[in-house]
């Protein structure tokens, strides 16, 4: 069976809180999603991510960290605006943004439908400055974003164009499709 969905984390271990996306995804490793779903840690291979955007999923949910202006261990979930064409590919990073751009200007198909569960980052430090392990809000948010994952993808693989699933309340105004995920409350 071909996997229909993409679970990615995305993420550098030696970034303290950027670590967020690659812990997700080993927490998932006792606890896998159903048949159907691919579950990759990314790191900061944004090129392999690219291509894996190209190779029919319907949907990708990228796990990050992301500060959106949040207390640390917040997540939200965040329906990816489709590339418009400013932001430039770049082959040698992970910034999710760039990765669509990349991925778009590689491919000749659309995208999949791409959702990012991110998370408030409380230490993120320079690319200068390595500092392995989660803070504490972050790393406690890592057992509730898997539960959401499991929450989440059942959902997605019904019926991958649908409405997001009722997860909470929104955490976040303004964003074309935001969601708080179960354990957050707003600022």
């Amino acid at each position: 069976m071909t996997p229909r969905l993409l679970v990615a984390g995305v993420g550098n271990i030696f970034l303290a809180d950027d670590a967020f996306g690659p812990e997700v995804i080993r927490a998932l490793e006792p606890r896998p999603l159903p048949p159907g779903v691919r579950v990759r840690d990314y790191g900061i291979r944004g090129l392999d991510l690219a291509y894996d955007l190209l190779s029919g999923y319907t949907t990708a949910v990228l796990v990050d960290a992301a500060p959106r202006g949040h207390r640390p261990g917040t997540l939200s979930l965040i329906e990816a605006e489709p590339p418009d064409g400013t932001v430039p590919p770049e082959a040698h990073g992970m910034d999710p943004a760039k990765v669509l751009a990349l991925a778009t200007h590689l491919g000749d198909e659309p995208l999949p439908r791409v959702l990012v569960l991110a998370c408030e980052p409380g230490v993120l430090p320079s690319d200068d400055d390595l500092l392995p392990g989660l803070s504490a809000p972050v790393r406690e948010a890592v057992g509730r974003a898997v539960d959401a994952l499991h929450s989440l993808v059942p959902a997605l693989l019904a019926d991958p164009a649908g409405p997001l699933p009722p997860l909470g309340r929104p955490v976040e105004s303004g964003t074309a499709h935001p969601a708080a995920l179960p354990g957050t409350a707003p600022r």
